[in-house]
């Protein structure tokens, strides 16, 4: 099946694993392909069983996940890694982000949660969970666009509301009744109006300005 997503799992942890195996095994669209206990293991893995997603912890003994996300880097692997760790604290957040991780969850995360991270990570969206956006703010002290949300319309502030709730374009689409193609657009202005380059320093800004929590349910 084309569609299903192909899944490694590298964490040190043999219940963490077993545990995220039993739970994705019952989903339809994905497949886990195998695990790995270490970060070397990983991406020796990786790099056989060439996985659409791998859920990587980054506190692991030896190679640690920020080292294998470097290594996977530099071999060129295409698998789009999500990181599934107990740290969110800035210094183990920023150096994840930094070294390639499209997505970064609290490993307490809800499973239904945890099976659209995936989704959309694969997808090519860039996922954080609230409080992993609140760490990089912590570091983070740049400008990045204040003083611009004025030019939003407010059909683009619902918009980034949701891309700081790490909503794909597809959710996005679904939640404000609108077609992904029109979502893009506006994303794209967005980034424009912001001075933005993607969609993390999109959500950072949005925490930020306090955008993350206006016409939340």
């Amino acid at each position: 099946m084309a569609d299903v997503i192909r899944v490694l799992i590298v964490d040190d942890h043999q219940v963490v694993r077993r545990g995220l195996r039993t739970f994705l095994e019952v989903q339809d669209d994905i497949e886990v392909v195998g695990e790995a206990a270490d970060g070397a293991a990983g991406v020796d893995r990786a790099e056989e069983l060439r996985p659409d997603v791998i859920l990587m912890d980054v506190k692991m003994p030896g190679t640690d996940g920020v080292e294998a996300l470097g290594r996977l880097s530099e071999l060129g692997n295409p698998a789009r890694v999500l990181v599934v760790t107990s740290f969110t604290e800035r210094r183990t957040v920023i150096p994840a982000l930094r070294a390639g991780a499209a997505g970064y969850v609290h490993k307490d995360i809800d499973p239904e949660a945890l099976a659209g991270a995936i989704r959309a990570v694969h997808a090519g969206h860039v996922l954080l969970q609230p409080e992993v956006a609140g760490a990089l703010l912590a570091q983070d002290s740049s400008g990045g666009g204040a003083g611009r949300g004025g030019s939003l319309t407010d059909r683009e502030r619902q918009v980034l509301a949701l891309i700081a709730r790490g909503r794909s374009n597809r959710e996005i689409a679904r939640a404000l009744v609108l077609s992904e193609k029109t979502v893009k657009t506006h994303v794209s202005n967005i980034l424009m109006k912001l001075d933005l380059a993607d969609r993390t320093q999109a959500a950072l800004w949005a925490v930020r300005h306090g955008v993350s929590d206006e016409n939340r349910p």
